[in-house]
């Protein structure tokens, strides 16, 4: 039993002692350093904090420390200007690096207490001592800027050793009459400690509330982009599957539309069909995901004009006219003007120019109270530029929950189509919306760069 019980106290004290040489070469590591932890940037009067305690510890603790050892200490000028310049000096370095502004400050209060205690009882009036008031003053300033940058455990372990060095001192040199100052400046260091620390804890959690909030802004306008190109790909998932699907019956109907066709020809065009309707099978696969998304039961899916998802075709301008009277009917004026000759466009530049459409009125339903709206389209000899302008509102907006996700949707899809894109503020509180929309898909794909001919951005 007794050999268990020593087996047993060996294994604590070992742990014990584990621990404790652990939090000592913590604290050597945090305060045995000479790292520099300067000052974060302030954008507001960025350099006043550092004028402010270059002046105090220039005039207030060197001049005055200077002045106060040499008159009243009965010190001699060298040592006073070298003890009180350290001190100074101490609290310019902290703004840089404050564990070593620390260690020089604790330096210089050892070396000048031990030089007055040898000069105290020589003037008929009492001297304060251990600290003097101007070595107060640094230490303070000195320990704020330690607080503030360091770790928590850093922090407090200076202030320990600050309180066991003066209360050391008062305890050790005895026997002449002097105003102790330990009274006085260990409460003020537990004080400042704690205000120091408390700063460094709520500039921390700023930062992070900063970074997460940046972080959520991103991410929510990531998944913004990520509906918008599924529902992208929703809309262009019928017009790509009509055309492979008419690819695939134009193969199988040609022989026989040519009398006696020749083999090399049935050959070809039975591999084109065959291509096709692979494709169309791939395209339905891949795309096909993205109509996972069923309604609950009784419910219905309804789109834009109040048909269902399932069984309406995908609008093109030819409906631009019934979008407009459905605008009009909510009570605001719309005026439509058409420049250029009207003629058919590919199935996706449709469908893109009536989304943007559709997505400006609504942003003037939403956001411009009273307004009037005016879309023009101009139809130019590579493409289509569509404009949507809105008068100034009559009235405050209501709150929107809208984080600019219709925005996103019309630059995403005219940088699918390679074209141009501006949205920004028009006479007076107006608002314009300018998209271009090529009929020639670009030559090259998202991402990719051509030496000759750059792709068309969006701005």
């Amino acid at each position: 039993m007794s050999r268990l019980s020593r087996v047993t106290d060996s294994g604590v004290g070992r742990a014990l002692r584990a621990r404790v040489v652990g939090w000592l070469r913590v604290l050597r590591d945090d305060l045995w350093t000479v790292r520099a932890d300067p000052l974060p940037p302030s954008t507001w009067l960025r350099w006043l904090p550092h004028g402010v305690l270059c002046l105090a510890g220039v005039l207030g603790v060197t001049l005055g420390g200077t002045a106060d050892m040499q008159g009243n200490g009965h010190l001699s000028f060298g040592p006073a200007l070298l003890i009180a310049g350290a001190q100074g000096g101490a609290v310019v370095l902290g703004l840089w690096r404050p564990v070593p502004a620390w260690w020089l400050s604790m330096g210089a209060f050892v070396t000048g207490a031990f030089l007055l205690h040898r000069h105290l009882g020589i003037g008929l009036e009492t001297y304060t001592w251990p600290w003097t008031a101007a070595g107060i003053i640094g230490l303070l300033l000195v320990l704020l800027l330690l607080a503030l940058r360091v770790p928590t455990r850093a922090a407090i372990a200076a202030l320990a050793v600050t309180v066991l060095v003066t209360l050391g001192l008062e305890s050790l040199l005895t026997g002449e009459d002097y105003d102790e100052t330990g009274a006085i400046a260990v409460p003020l260091s537990a004080v400042v400690v704690v205000v120091g620390t408390a700063l460094r804890g709520r500039r921390e959690a700023r930062a992070q509330l900063v970074e997460q909030t940046t972080l959520t802004a991103e991410e929510r306008t990531r998944r913004t982009l990520l509906e918008e190109r599924s529902r992208i790909a929703r809309e262009l998932h019928d017009v790509v599957a009509h055309h492979m699907s008419v690819i695939s019956i134009q193969a199988q109907v040609a022989p026989h539309l040519v009398e006696n066709p020749p083999d090399e020809l049935r050959e070809n065009l039975a591999g084109i069909r065959q291509n096709a309707l692979e494709a169309l099978t791939e395209l339905r696969r891949v795309l096909g995901v993205l109509r996972s998304e069923h309604p609950g039961p009784g419910e219905t899916p309804v789109g834009p004009g109040g048909d269902t998802v399932d069984h309406a075709p995908q609008p093109t301008l030819d409906r631009l006219d019934a979008l407009v009277e459905n605008t009009r009917a909510a009570g605001r004026e719309v005026t439509t003007e058409i420049n250029g000759e009207r003629r058919p466009l590919p199935p996706g530049v449709e469908l893109s120019a009536y989304r943007i459409v559709q997505e400006a009125l609504s942003n003037v339903l939403r956001h411009a109270p009273g307004a009037s709206a005016k879309v023009r389209l101009t139809y130019q000899a590579d493409g289509l530029e569509v404009e949507i302008t809105n008068s100034r509102p009559t009235g405050p907006a209501p709150p929107s929950t809208g984080a600019g996700h219709g925005l996103l949707g019309m630059r995403e899809r005219v940088a699918m189509l390679g074209g141009t894109m501006t949205a920004h503020p028009w006479h007076w509180d107006g608002f314009k919306v300018t998209a271009f929309l090529p009929d020639t898909p670009p030559a090259d794909g998202p991402g990719t760069d051509h030496p000759t001919a750059p792709r068309r951005g969006t701005s």
